[in-house]
């Protein structure tokens, strides 16, 4: 038990495990006739035996720390659930028939368990600012991001409507309108569309000039004006908390000179009476 221990409560060795899985689970990827077949045998036994490797290390965690104490961390609790989710084509493999069993995709969750090793971070300075930094910026600009989604609803519904019939590759339906009018907002290749649009023989030329007027529109009021603001409103809040934090620094500065000050002002009022007062012979 000591040895596994040892090997199990080796963070380097479960990275290592965790890099050779994820070398084996893209290996795998391939088809057989290109990898062949012993190879693609011996990934398949390779890939077993790291999942086994895997659940031991549960349960050698979980024996060591205690189940609830090792599952407290909400990183085990990713772990423990990403190592779950890899079991079953384990069994199936073993039980069934691999193909018949239709679950393999399940093993390449495992290879989200390099995650884990984030946790590095938190010794880096100033992370844990940074991180709270960002979490007071996402929530100071939920209700911007619920609108500027809200707007692309609205005008990816409207574009569905007036070109669904004219250019359906982009507004066949409300879902594929909506990744049309998101790719024109995020402005990369924005003007593909309405060429498109203008070039595909379905508008005459007055439609076709309304139509690449109808995008610069909602270009300029989305895709610059609607993500400066975006950007502005989540940038100032993440500023305004250095911001914060260095007027409360400035702040104790300040009180501790004006603490500085008046033993400063005491110690000349006592010099000064001392002065003033008859020598004692």
């Amino acid at each position: 038990m000591n040895l596994l221990k040892k090997i199990f409560l080796n963070d380097k060795i479960i990275l290592a495990l965790i890099s050779i899985n994820a070398v084996i689970i893209f290996l795998q990827g391939f088809p057989i006739k290109t990898i062949g077949v012993e190879a693609h045998h011996l990934f398949m036994l390779i890939d077993d035996i790291i999942s086994f490797c895997f659940l031991v290390e549960v349960l050698v965690k979980g024996r060591h720390f205690g189940l609830r104490e090792y599952l407290k961390p909400t990183w085990n609790k990713f772990d423990v659930a990403l190592i779950l989710l890899s079991l079953p084509p384990l069994v199936a493999r073993m039980f069934i028939d691999y193909e018949t069993a239709n679950i393999g995709f399940l093993l390449v969750f495992r290879v989200f368990r390099v995650f884990k090793f984030f946790r590095f971070i938190q010794f880096f300075p100033q992370v844990e600012h940074i991180f709270n930094s960002i979490r007071e910026a996402m929530r100071a600009s939920f209700m911007v991001l619920i609108g500027f989604f809200l707007f692309v609803f609205i005008m990816s519904i409207l574009s569905c409507y007036m070109y669904q019939n004219i250019a359906p590759e982009y507004f066949g339906d409300p879902i594929v309108s909506y990744y049309s009018m998101f790719k024109v907002f995020t402005i990369e290749g924005w003007n593909a569309i309405p060429e498109a649009i203008a070039e595909g023989g379905k508008v005459n030329l007055l439609q076709a000039f309304f139509t690449k007027l109808y995008f610069i529109v909602i270009l300029v009021f989305g895709g610059v004006i609607g993500l400066s603001i975006v950007n502005s409103i989540f940038v100032d809040a993440m500023v305004s908390d250095n911001n914060d934090e260095l007027e409360e620094q400035v702040g104790m500065i300040k009180e501790d000179v004006k603490k500085l000050e008046n033993k400063v002002d005491r110690i000349l009022t006592l010099l000064e009476e001392q002065k003033k007062s008859p020598p004692q012979i």
